[in-house]
Order: C-alpha cells, then structure tokens, then sequence
C-alpha cells in the first residue's frame, strides 16, 4: 500500500490550520491545540515546512507563523517533498546509484513514469481543496491483484 507518513499528513493539517485563520500569526502551541497535535510534532513540522518556504516564521513574543502564499497556489506535492523529499515510487526514480540491481534491471525508466504520473496528480489538489470538506467515497479504491 502506498502511503504518505503522519508527518506529511500533519503537516496538511497544520497548513490547512494556517490557511484557515487568514494571515493570522499562530505560535506552535496554538497549531498544536487547534489540531490537536503534539507540540513537539508541529515544531519539527514547521521547521521543515519554513525550511521549504511554505510558512514564514516570525520571532518574539507574539512570533510564531503565518502562511502568506494563497493556499490555492500551494500543492499538495509541495507540502509532500517538504516533509518527505522528492515523490518518487522507488529510489532509482529519483537518482542514480541508489541501487544495487540498477546495472541490470531495466525498470527505472517505468518507476519514472509512474512517479511522474502520481506527482502530477498531487500537484493538481491545492491546499485551498485539501480544506474543503468532501463526503468519503463510498467505498476505498481497491486493485484486486489476486484475480489479476
């Protein structure tokens, strides 16, 4: 099963948390009680998600941090490699000489297009989107790969 980590799905939260209160600077203790994290996460998390110049960070006694980008021009991929690095189904997608079956498999250049295609589909969703709420499907996309 592909998924992303806690941390990139925290990291969302936060963002749609930020993008929720319109400028507004919130401290890490704020983020973490409005989306009921734990402080320690949100800190790590905004390290990162400043380090990738999504937020702005701002010091003092009324410092914390702010999103100052319209949400509708920040992707979900963006917040994705923020966190998690460059989207890629396998190390080879990425860089070369990363594995040692490289010199005689012939997939990478496959694992490529997939993880071009997934990376396009998570630079389509905005995080102005990612804040609307939306009915769950009625039932989890499944692949049967037994009856393949």
């Amino acid at each position: 099963m592909l998924r992303i980590s806690k941390m990139t799905d925290y990291a969302i939260m936060v963002m749609v948390e930020l993008h929720t209160s319109r400028g507004e600077v919130l401290s890490t203790a704020a983020l973490a009680e409005r989306s009921s994290l734990e402080l320690p996460t949100v800190s790590k998390v905004m390290k990162l998600l400043v380090k990738a110049d999504l937020v702005q960070s701002f010091r003092g006694a009324s410092g914390g941090y702010s999103m100052e980008t319209d949400a509708s021009d920040i992707s979900v991929a963006e917040i994705i490699a923020a966190i998690e690095g460059p989207i890629a189904m396998t190390e080879c997608s990425v860089e070369e000489g990363l594995c040692a079956q490289e010199a005689i498999c012939g997939l990478r250049g496959n694992w490529q297009r997939i993880s071009v295609a997934i990376a396009n589909a998570m630079a389509g969703v905005s995080l102005a989107e990612m804040a609307q709420p939306v009915k769950p499907a009625a039932s989890p996309l499944h692949i049967n790969t037994l009856n393949a």
